[in-house]
């Protein structure tokens, strides 16, 4: 019993309802093939030259569909007559290191003997300019060796910022394949200059640096892949905006405006750059970013095993378990903050021993007006939002507004013997 058992002694947990959400899923059931169409465009894949040696940019992100898209990748440059190597363009992420890096990659399914590409990580750059404000402009040394560089990536909304281009192609091409000194040059002015830095970068590494065209996908609601594109490296700010509108127009959302409290099972870098998307959550990092529900009280249970010890993200949340504090590698999750910039999201919040105790304590600090009808919403994570569990006051307001969604019935909370989740609840 921690010294909190008598203040939270008389704080209930009310009954939880698991409610289903149903979005639009649309997607690509063909990935090569889809691949193969996409660059039929000109000025895509027919600008790679038989015998020379492509950079192949792969990223940190549990991207759907990724082993597929970058085999896929890897198989259409061949077809060229050219070598191809993979890339990690992931900035500070892995730790900071060749080797943490490559390990990110395997750990995402990207195995060389699969890929039919070996990977090629080293975090050495070489500055191609200065921008007019004296922030520095690197790109990976091995990437400016190749004869050619393919972008990929998937479009989606930042976590921290708003602009022309935020999550996608031109980010890769700027702070992915920045290394860890790129991407700490982007955000040396911090995140209220990030949109106009990421563009005039861009531009700069698409004169200096051998782009030549950018694959880049979209999810739906689900997380499935909705949309497979190519896009010449000259036109790549051009376009890429309105895939990201594209983006912005399928993400999912949870079906209220505000929480008292909200639990999210699972973070991880594999899951968003901040461990869980504040575009669903309504938490951010930074002013400069805006969406999402009023939330008083956020609690963080557990990190994946893909973030690799990676809980950046954990500082956003006012509650957080023992055992994701046990599982955080400072070593993974400090480069990140050190690089950014951006410190909060890497502090440790007040921490208890278990599930019952966090989740009490969160209802007890999150200054309902009645305890009794405090309304709860519970994510596994922010990718997986077409099941959610809410409380029974959220389920009720649901059914009388008739919120397009599948309500069951209210049930207790289960707890194992530690008085964690029990992993059929």
């Amino acid at each position: 019993m921690g010294i909190y058992a008598e203040i939270l002694k008389d704080v209930s947990l009310p009954k939880m309802s698991q409610v289903k959400q149903s979005f639009p899923d649309d997607r690509i059931q063909d990935i090569p093939m889809a691949i193969h169409k996409a660059l039929q465009r000109p000025g895509t894949l027919d600008q790679i030259q038989p015998g020379q040696k492509v950079a192949l940019t792969v990223g940190s992100r549990g991207v759907n569909n990724l082993p597929a898209l970058v085999q896929a990748m890897v198989w259409e440059i061949k077809s060229r007559g050219a070598e191809v190597f993979i890339i990690p363009a992931m900035g500070s992420h892995g730790g900071a290191t060749p080797e943490g890096q490559k390990d990110m990659l395997l750990g995402l399914g990207i195995r060389p003997e699969i890929m039919g590409a070996e990977i090629v990580s080293s975090m050495e750059v070489t500055q191609v300019g200065t921008l007019p404000d004296g922030l520095p402009v690197y790109v990976s040394t091995d990437a400016l060796k190749a004869d050619a560089i393919v972008l990929l990536n998937r479009i989606k909304p930042h976590t921290a910022f708003r602009g022309k281009v935020e999550s996608g192609l031109v980010k890769m091409l700027t702070i992915g394949l920045g290394k860890q000194k790129g991407a700490e040059a982007c955000h040396a002015h911090s995140f209220k200059h990030m949109a106009r830095h990421i563009v005039e970068m861009g531009s700069m590494l698409l004169e200096k640096a051998p782009v030549v065209f950018g694959l880049g996908a979209v999810e739906n609601a689900y997380d499935h892949t909705h949309s497979i594109f190519a896009i010449p490296a000259e036109r790549l700010l051009e376009e890429e905006p309105e895939w990201l509108n594209l983006a912005k127009q399928l993400m999912p959302s949870i079906p209220v405006s505000s929480i008292d409290v909200l639990i999210i099972d699972e973070i991880g870098k594999d899951i968003s750059g901040d461990g869980m998307d504040p575009n669903i959550t309504g938490r951010y990092p930074t002013p400069y970013a805006s969406g999402g529900p009023e939330v008083s009280k956020m609690v963080l249970l557990d990190l994946t095993e893909r973030s690799h010890g990676n809980a950046n993200g954990i500082g956003t949340a006012d509650i957080v378990s023992k055992r994701l504090v046990e599982k955080m590698s400072l070593e993974q999750t400090y480069p990140n903050a050190l690089t950014s910039t951006v410190t909060g999201p890497v502090k440790i919040p007040l921490t208890l021993d278990n599930d019952y105790d966090v989740i009490r304590a969160a209802i007890k600090t999150c200054n309902a007006i009645d305890l009794y009808k405090t309304r709860i919403v519970r994510l596994k994570n922010t990718l997986s939002l077409s099941e959610i569990w809410v409380s029974e006051a959220i389920a009720k307001e649901m059914a009388v507004q008739s919120i397009p969604v599948e309500i069951g019935e209210l049930q207790d909370w289960k707890f194992d013997e530690q008085k964690n989740f029990s992993l059929e609840h």
